[in-house]
């Protein structure tokens, strides 16, 4: 099968995963949070990319809209359970997140079993799910990346400001990550009720 350059942007943006993770992961890699925050907003942008490319040159086929919320979510669930490891946000937020992708992934391939030629593209509250949580993924790295050149740069006489900085960021992150979690899961069941006739009785 041959892939058109939207898709192509698809399959980069899954390729970067593996390095993104391993780059995040990986402490003794110099800035290694600086790293992986411009290697997710590179794939992000690869997100906005291939969907601007298949809709202004008519690119749009079942195979991009079925790879690209796929690679949407692989990249945002790398990234969250990442997140975990490091013990930035409880691992409840994520067990959450999967849930959703599992209930509205087998909604899909219900509906596909039923009409092999029935494809559920993403909405517009999927759209929005998937821009916010990764806007707050990229939040969250840049929280990471300034606190990490602080250490490496800033003078000692700004250690109590930090320090309140850090509490107020800390606080908002908590709020944001709520958001995403009301999102994601409002978003899953808005995809089930609009498209449940295409599952029948």
């Amino acid at each position: 099968m041959k892939l058109n350059l939207a898709n192509k942007f698809t399959i980069l943006r899954v390729l970067m995963l593996p390095v993104f993770v391993a780059v995040l992961l990986i402490g003794k890699i110099p800035y290694n949070y600086a790293i992986a925050l411009i290697l997710f907003i590179l794939a992000s942008i690869t997100d906005w990319l291939d969907g601007y490319i298949a809709r202004k040159y008519n690119m749009v086929t079942d195979l991009g809209k079925f790879l690209d919320p796929l690679a949407d979510k692989m990249l945002v669930i790398s990234a969250l359970i990442c997140f975990v490891e490091l013990a930035w946000i409880p691992s409840w937020v994520v067990v959450i997140i999967v849930m959703r992708e599992f209930m509205v992934s087998g909604f899909r391939l219900s509906v596909c079993a039923k009409d092999n030629k029935a494809v559920i593209a993403a909405d517009i509250w999927g759209k929005i799910k998937t821009a916010f949580t990764m806007s707050v993924i990229i939040y969250m790295l840049a929280i990471e990346v300034i606190f990490e050149l602080y250490h490496d740069f800033i003078h000692p006489k700004f250690s109590s400001f930090m320090a309140h900085a850090l509490g107020f960021f800390d606080i908002f992150t908590v709020l944001l990550v709520y958001m995403v979690v009301a999102i994601t899961v409002f978003s899953g069941f808005t995809i089930i009720w609009k498209n449940r006739r295409l599952f029948g009785e």
